[in-house]
């Protein structure tokens, strides 16, 4: 009985001892399986980061290529406009010239008819000449009036043979500018074609890369769009300025300034905003506003290129010229730089004061000196807090969403 006893607790000890095992190796197996599969998750987990990370290259990509393509379309489309104007010009003017070509025909017709009358008339007369005019005097008098006709008279045939020379050779000149005026108009006309098809090609490939876009990246792609839009429409009334006050900066250029005098350059003080304000600043640009940090400078914290100075200021704060100048636009840019104003000065700088809040000290055409108060500082336009922005430009004053353009630090101005 003992035996069969101790052969039963053998055999149950030895089936626990086996049990234990197989348990201690079901659970190494199960710890190694756990540990592979989370490599393999991790692996995952990098395959799929490296997945985004590619993905969202290729949406920054894209979101390049449309910030390019709209670069080039306002370029194409702002060379159109150059050419658009062209051919207006040259239409006028081959107009002109045809009229001027008509009316030089007309009166070299004139001319002919009255030379081949004279020439009737000699022909009539027969053998007499005037030596036979002047011979026939009866008196001295008369040989001395007779004298003077004929003087006249061969003046006159001289001074006719002249004309219609000169005029003949003025219808050749005039024939030859206006078939020159209207090849170049044929030449305009064949450039903005192939722009205007360059420029069908461009929005195309801007739309399918647009297409590609995340809804948040179209939104900022809306903002370009709107942005460049707005630019363009300022260029072109820019451009418009340029002539229409173009007096007023050349007498700006040709007036020595008085640093320390407080008053408007033409007699206009702007006593709504208060005195003027001299920075004290040796360059030829002065701080524009009087408080203020600067909170964003050519480019922004993210990289983005911003192409200008921000001056954290509080809604309503007084903006000051930056140094003498003609004020060019006073105006609204409601996708853009909100209430803004364009000064240019007389070194070919031109300064940009925008997001006011709609208070302009002044008006387009008025020439402001250096300090004057201009305007109040805002929030409109595309804004997201009160500042200033404070943005300089040389010839040819383009600008590019992307950069590369005719915007400069203003700090190296100041």
């Amino acid at each position: 009985m003992k035996n069969m006893k101790g052969k039963i607790i053998t055999t149950i000890v030895i089936a626990i001892l086996v049990l234990q095992s197989n348990m201690y190796q079901i659970k190494a197996t199960s710890t190694t399986d756990l540990q592979n599969q989370q490599n393999q998750n991790n692996e995952k987990i990098k395959e799929t980061e490296k997945e985004l990370e590619e993905i969202k290259e290729e949406k920054s990509e894209t979101m390049k290529q449309v910030e390019n393509l709209v670069s080039q379309i306002s370029e194409y489309q702002g060379q159109i406009d150059e050419l658009d104007s062209q051919i207006e010009e040259l239409d006028a003017k081959i107009k002109e010239e045809e009229a001027n070509l008509a009316k030089a025909e007309e009166d070299y017709t004139k001319q002919e008819k009255l030379l081949e009358e004279r020439l009737i008339v000699s022909y009539e007369a027969g053998e007499t000449s005037y030596l036979d005019f002047i011979l026939s005097s009866e008196s001295i008098v008369d040989l001395i009036s007779n004298y003077y006709l004929v003087t006249e008279l061969a003046t006159t045939d001289a001074e006719l043979l002249e004309n219609i020379q000169k005029q003949k050779e003025n219808i050749e000149k005039s024939k030859q500018t206006l078939e020159s005026n209207k090849q170049e108009l044929a030449n305009s006309k064949a450039s903005k074609q192939s722009l205007a098809n360059q420029l069908q090609v461009s929005k195309n490939q801007k739309d399918a890369y647009a297409a590609q876009l995340t809804e948040q990246e179209k939104q900022t792609q809306a903002e370009l769009e709107q942005f460049q839009a707005d630019n363009d429409r300022i260029t072109k009334e820019l451009k418009a300025a340029e002539e229409r006050y173009k007096a007023q900066l050349e007498a700006l250029k040709n007036k020595t300034q008085n640093n320390n005098n407080n008053s408007n350059t033409n007699g206009n003080t702007s006593n709504q905003g208060g005195g003027n304000y001299q920075a004290g600043t040796s360059g030829f640009l002065q701080r524009p506003v009087q408080s203020g940090s600067i909170t964003a400078t050519m480019y922004y914290s993210s990289g983005k290129y911003h192409g200008a100075l921000d001056y954290g200021v509080p809604v309503g704060t007084n903006v000051y010229a930056a140094a003498d100048g003609v004020i060019y636009l006073a105006s609204y840019a409601p996708g853009s730089y909100g209430y803004y104003i364009v000064i240019q000065h007389t070194n070919g700088l031109r300064t940009y004061y925008a997001h006011g809040n709609g208070t302009f000290y002044v008006s387009a055409g008025q020439t402001v000196s250096k300090g004057q108060p201009i305007m109040q500082s805002g929030n409109s336009g595309n804004s997201f807090g009160a500042h200033l922005h404070f943005e300089v430009r040389v010839s040819p004053y383009t600008w590019y969403s992307s950069g590369n353009d005719s915007r400069r630090d203003p700090r190296n101005y100041m």
